[in-house]
């Protein structure tokens, strides 16, 4: 079975949200089976919000990145997400 590499915007819910303290809760809610890939990048959006840009690496099996995606909406702190880039490892 090969991997795949995923790119995803997570969007946190305003401003005020702590990103250093959202990017731990998302390193420490990624699902068994997957592994955050480098450093978690801050992406100016407008206003003063800021995305954050997560990749992660998944077994290509059954679900793919579903579990991660999961895990990441349930985040407290996340207004929403959304793949930007899959490519197989």
């Amino acid at each position: 079975m090969s991997g795949v590499a995923a790119t995803i915007k997570v969007m946190p819910e305003n401003v005020e949200t702590d990103l250093n303290a959202l990017k731990q809760k998302l390193r420490e809610v990624t699902p068994a089976g997957a592994k955050v890939n480098g450093e978690i990048v801050e992406q100016p959006i407008a206003f003063g919000l800021k995305a954050l840009i997560v990749t992660v690496i998944v077994e290509d099996g059954e679900g793919g990145t579903e579990g991660v995606e999961a895990a990441y909406e349930s985040t407290p702190g996340v207004a929403g997400i959304q793949i930007m880039e899959m490519d197989r490892l």
